[in-house]
C-alpha cells in the first residue's frame, strides 16, 4: 500500500475534515478526496462518513487507523534508523511549542548534549496539530505541548503547570482587559476560563497564536496580556512589565507525548532529563541552577 494514502487518511482523522487535511498536506481538497476514494477501493470498505460537522470514522475506519499508524511509523522509523549519523548510537527528534523552547527545552537540549553526547538530536518548533501529526507518523519522537490529543499508541505525560499571569507596560493597569490588550490563544481551556472570568469582555483588537509574538508586540508598543510567569520574569525584574494586581491567574499544563513502544535506551535518557527539569520547576528551584541529572 502507498504510504501517502495512509498518511492522507491519518491527516483527515487528525484534522477532522477533508478541507483541514488539504491545508495541512498543501494539496487541493479534490486530491485528498481522490486519495481516500483510492484507499477505500483498495480496502473494499468505507472509511469515513461525511456530514456538515466534518468526517466521522466508520467501524472499518477505526480498525484501519491502527494499521495505518503502524504502516507510516514503520516507514518513518526505517528512514530514521538508516539516517543515523556515523559515530552516534541513535537519533532523537523533539518537537515543541515555541514558548516551551524558551528556557525549558533549551535547558533540556543543553543537558542532553552534555549527558548523552552520542545521541544525534533534531529540534523542531510547531503547533500541537503539527507535532501530533508528526508523532502519529513517526517523524517526531517526543512532543512537548500544552493541549495534546489522545491518539492510539501514544502516551501523554504531564510535566508541569505554567502559571499564566496578566502583565502590562502600565504600572497602574486595571485587573481586566483594557485598550492595548493582546489576547494570546493558549488553547480551548484557557479560552473557556478567560470568558468565565471576563464575561463582559467584547473581544480583542489583536489576537496572537504564539505567546512570543504577543509579548514582543507589547514590549515594543505597550499594552497587556497573559503570559507564563517564567517567561516574563526578566521583564518584571527590569520593570519593563508589571504584574497586574488583582487579576485572575490561570494554570496551563505542559505535557510530553511519546510512543508507548519506544527504544528505552534512547527515550529513557531524554525523558529522565525532562522529568528532572520539570521537578525542579515544581519545587521552585531555578532551572538554570541544575548542572547535571544522573542517568541510568
Amino acid at each position: 500500500m502507498d504510504t501517502e494514502l495512509a498518511r492522507t487518511f491519518l491527516t483527515v482523522v487528525s484534522a477532522g475534515n477533508f478541507i483541514g487535511a488539504a491545508d495541512r498536506l498543501h494539496v487541493s481538497q479534490s486530491t485528498v478526496s481522490t486519495r481516500i476514494l483510492t484507499l477505500e477501493d483498495q480496502l473494499g470498505c468505507k472509511l469515513f462518513v461525511r456530514n456538515k460537522a466534518g468526517t466521522i470514522l466508520t467501524n472499518a475506519g477505526r480498525q484501519f487507523q491502527r494499521h495505518a499508524t503502524a504502516l507510516v511509523r514503520t516507514v518513518e522509523q526505517a528512514r530514521h534508523d538508516i539516517g543515523i549519523p556515523k559515530g552516534f548510537r541513535g537519533t532523537l527528534v523533539i518537537g515543541g511549542r515555541v514558548g516551551l523552547w524558551e528556557e525549558f527545552l533549551f535547558e533540556w537540549l543543553a543537558m542532553m548534549q552534555k549527558n548523552s553526547p552520542d545521541l544525534s538530536m533534531r529540534a523542531e518548533i510547531g503547533f500541537e496539530s503539527d507535532i501530533m501529526q508528526g508523532l502519529v507518523e513517526g517523524r517526531v519522537d517526543i512532543g512537548v505541548m500544552y493541549t495534546p490529543q489522545s491518539r492510539p499508541g501514544l502516551k501523554v505525560e504531564q510535566l508541569f503547570e505554567e502559571k499564566l499571569i496578566l502583565v502590562s507596560t502600565n504600572p497602574r493597569a486595571k485587573p481586566e482587559p483594557q485598550n492595548g490588550y493582546v489576547y494570546v490563544d493558549w488553547g480551548p481551556e484557557f479560552q473557556a476560563r478567560h470568558s468565565a472570568c471576563f464575561p463582559n469582555y467584547v473581544g480583542p483588537a489583536l489576537t496572537a497564536n504564539v505567546g512570543w509574538l504577543g509579548l514582543q508586540h507589547i514590549l515594543q508598543n505597550g499594552g497587556a496580556g497573559y503570559f507564563p510567569k517564567r517567561s516574563v520574569q526578566p521583564h518584571l525584574r527590569s520593570k519593563e512589565l508589571t504584574a497586574v494586581r488583582g487579576a485572575p491567574e490561570f494554570s496551563l499544563p505542559a505535557y510530553a507525548v511519546y510512543p508507548l513502544e519506544h527504544d528505552a535506551d534512547i527515550f529513557g535518557d531524554a525523558l529522565q532529563v525532562m522529568r528532572g527539569i520539570s521537578d525542579s520547576k515544581k519545587s521552585g528551584k531555578s532551572i538554570k541552577g541544575i548542572t547535571n541529572i544522573r542517568l541510568g
